[in-house]
């Protein structure tokens, strides 16, 4: 594998992977070494455009090419691999790799963005082009593999998007962010408050021993329910066992690692709060939905549907819309899946939206839905409730199921 040694960037991520990449017997050269120059043939700038990588028969690859071929040697790409096979994808990919190649000379690692002016209706159809083409790209592979492997490949392209809508809205506001923390963000952090993440003048507070015993708990305890629990209770209600295994993927995943990241980012002075925070303390659907549950998905919902709304309409038309959006959004990655339970996703998001529309009238302000116990209660029963209109029966025999059975949890 050859890089270009005139950048300090690209030499720091070679010393950083070499330990991995030797474990499959790949060797890091420059590109400046003069018989590489000569048997790749290319004189600069060609040359030093981008990585390359030359296997034994002769073989060689270029840019994110090379990367597609080093990571079909490691298991864990085997979802991205998928991806990439995909035609649009792949040249999507390609296009992130020149632009982070085109600018991974700036100095001090420092590149500083396109300055756009804010509104600026060209751009902002540009910034959400990945969020309306990558959906449509994996739509046709939805019968060509399993119902949860089109899951997370639906969920997957849906997250790529917001990520690069998050980070293009960042970076309209002209500041310089530091080349690594940009990636960080793009492919190694579920958040989605850009600002908040790039900015190297927000330095959080180390966090405790006790927080990470709480994310280490919290783990353990999503692999105890979906390879302990799950396994006694198939036998004896399938659904049930289905639904006790997608708890389990949630702690793990949304409670548990997320949390764990978020631990690791904030030690190495990153503002990485969890996504997650303390859900069951919500005294209010307002307090559950605006800072509690997934504030990932909440920050995108607030920003990109409720605020837009606002201007067309009242905030509580306004907020029933945008949780008629969520909806949707969940449609693609729920239902369309398990080719079944249309709508019902969307019913309960507009259920929310009536509950919190509910809160905030002149009956639920005297009756104290919005405070204390009787808003918890009131909390409770409107999330929880109708929770089956979400992860309907269909959706945990068609693709909950199946994926646990996957992974040995059934």
């Amino acid at each position: 594998m050859l890089y270009d040694a005139n950048c300090d960037f690209c030499s720091r991520l070679a010393r950083r992977f070499q330990p991995l990449l030797a474990r499959r017997h790949f060797e890091l050269l420059p590109l400046q070494t003069p018989w590489a120059r000569a048997r790749l043939g290319l004189e600069d700038p060609r040359l030093l455009a981008e990585m390359r990588l030359l296997l034994p028969d002769g073989t060689s690859f270029g840019g994110a090419d090379a990367l597609i071929e080093v990571g079909r040697r490691y298991w864990w790409t085997w979802p991205l691999r998928q991806l990439t096979r995909v035609p649009a994808v792949k040249e999507l990919v390609r296009g992130g790799y020149r632009w982070m190649a085109r600018r991974r000379n700036c100095g001090a690692d420092i590149c500083s963005v396109e300055n756009l002016k804010a509104g600026n209706g060209h751009h902002g159809f540009l910034d959400f082009l990945p969020l309306l083409i990558l959906p449509l790209l994996v739509l046709p592979l939805r019968n060509r593999y399993a119902a949860w492997i089109f899951m997370w490949m639906m969920a997957f392209t849906l997250y790529a998007g917001c990520k690069w809508l998050t980070y293009r809205r960042a970076a309209e506001r002209g500041r310089p962010f530091n080349l690594p923390r940009t990636l960080g963000y793009l492919f190694a952090w579920p958040g989605m408050n850009a600002g908040r993440f790039l900015n190297e003048k927000n330095v959080p507070e180390k966090p405790h021993g006790i927080e990470w015993a709480f994310a280490a708990t919290k783990t353990g305890l999503g692999i105890g329910l979906v390879w302990g629990i799950t396994p006694m209770v198939f036998p004896v209600h399938p659904i049930l066992a289905g639904w006790i295994g997608m708890m389990g993927a949630i702690f793990i995943l949304h409670f548990g690692l997320f949390h764990i990241l978020s631990l690791v980012w904030r030690r190495a002075g990153v503002t990485a709060m969890p996504v997650m925070q303390n859900p069951l303390k919500a005294s209010s659907l307002a307090e559950f939905w605006g800072r509690r549950w997934n504030t990932a998905f909440n920050e995108l919902a607030f920003r990109f549907a409720f605020r837009p709304f606002c201007r067309l309409a009242s905030p509580a038309t306004a907020m029933v819309l945008a949780f008629g959006l969520s909806g949707l959004v969940h449609e693609l990655v729920i239902s369309l899946p398990a080719h079944a339970g249309y709508g019902l996703p969307t019913t309960y998001f507009l259920v929310q939206g009536l509950g919190l529309a509910t809160e905030h009238t002149s009956i639920g302000r005297t009756m104290g839905l919005g405070r204390g116990m009787r808003g918890r209660y009131f909390t409770f029963l409107v999330a929880a409730g109708p929770a089956f209109w979400l992860f309907h029966p269909w959706f945990i025999k068609n693709v909950i199921l199946p994926m646990l059975f996957a992974v040995g949890a059934t």
